[in-house]
């Protein structure tokens, strides 16, 4: 089954504002950025600023098509806006939203469309004929890694998968749920930018109260991210444990190292800092662990940043330790260290005040 079956049509491009018809219906309109300033896109923005807000505020992005040329339009606007926020939660927080819609999107589709879209991104992606295997679609293996790098279920293991001719089968729900993986690679790919052309005063404007937006809603640290200084006094207790266990050079299971790297690299510790920790450990390669802190880090491979594991995981794999009253009411290590730093930084100010 071929792509050229398939012909997007305003709809879908509407709903899936990803596609590369998207980008060529945007351009043959050859629009300027000053022409968003005119009475007659006030539609097109105040609907890329909903867009985004809905991003910030549900992780989710409800399509509204009743005005076709609006959503369209409002997608290209809203990753300007985005970007002009200068903000990487934010950038992240947009990216997410999107891919999250086009899963329910995609779900709902003939199998035509689904590869369609597939194809889009260069994938090969066809549907099952062969009878005696249960599932939808076939999908070539590298296309299959390259997006199930960092989802942790065990049943993305290619060990656990039906593989044949460098096929990797998988169902409907599995194949939508990997496109919008890459749907959200692709548009962080198109945050990640700092060059913006001049926009106008409105744009300014909006790309403000967005921001102001996220610190209401979500507070400060969780959008602006940790303080640079690591707080080890705001570890939590499994996280303390570990880490002086690798102060003192004992040993620790693969998950403990795990959770301990990917800890500190999202609480802001350079990876050198992190490689440096290893040195303390008998079995230290330093070649092998800078490249693998790296590679969490997200300076290597995929780009991706691993984030830590959840407390759930973590009480499986018997590394959460010495649980206090505070991690009752916390599901993720993290969520831990960034209540202790509010709690200690609220304390601050009352003790400045009184």
């Amino acid at each position: 089954m071929q792509s050229a079956t398939v012909k997007f049509t305003k709809s879908d491009l509407s709903r899936y504002p990803f596609l590369k018809e998207n980008a060529e219906y945007v351009e043959k309109l050859d629009l300027r950025i000053e022409d968003l300033a005119a009475p007659e896109f006030v539609n097109v923005l105040q609907r890329a600023q909903e867009r985004v807000e809905e991003s910030i505020l549900y992780a989710v992005i409800d399509r509204n098509t009743r005005n076709e040329e609006v959503e369209i339009l409002s997608f290209p606007v809203a990753v300007m806006l985005v970007i002009a926020t200068g903000n990487s939660f934010i950038r992240k927080r947009y990216a997410l939203a999107e891919a999250k819609q086009s899963y329910g999107d995609l779900r709902n589709e003939p199998k035509e469309r689904i590869v369609a879209v597939a194809q889009n991104f260069g994938w090969k992606l066809e549907p099952n004929a062969d009878p005696r295997v249960p599932y939808e679609f076939a999908l070539q293996f590298t296309d299959y890694l390259r997006n199930t790098v960092h989802l942790r279920e065990k049943k993305w293991k290619l060990v656990n998968r039906t593989l044949s001719d460098g096929k990797v089968y998988v169902a409907r729900n599995e194949a939508c749920r990997l496109l919008s993986e890459e749907v959200r690679r692709y548009i962080e790919q198109r945050l990640d930018t700092k060059e913006l052309p001049n926009l106008p005063q409105t744009m300014k404007e909006m790309a403000e109260k967005i921001k102001q937006l996220s610190l209401d809603k979500l507070g400060k640290t969780e959008v602006e991210g940790f303080p640079k200084a690591v707080s080890q006094s705001a570890f939590p207790p499994c996280v303390a444990s570990l880490y002086e266990t690798f102060k003192s050079g004992r040993h620790l299971s693969h998950i403990g190292r795990f959770t301990l790297t990917s800890f500190l690299i999202n609480i802001g510790m350079p990876s050198e800092e992190v490689v440096e920790l290893f040195k303390n450990i008998s079995d230290f390669n330093e070649k092998m662990t800078r490249y693998q802190v790296e590679h969490i880090a997200g300076e290597r491979g995929s780009r991706t940043r691993y984030t830590t594991p959840m407390c759930d995981t973590l009480k499986t794999h018997g590394v959460c330790a010495n649980p206090d009253e505070l991690c009752r009411n916390i599901r993720h290590p993290l969520g831990y260290y960034r209540r202790r730093l509010s709690y200690s930084e609220s304390k601050k100010t009352n003790l400045k005040s009184s």
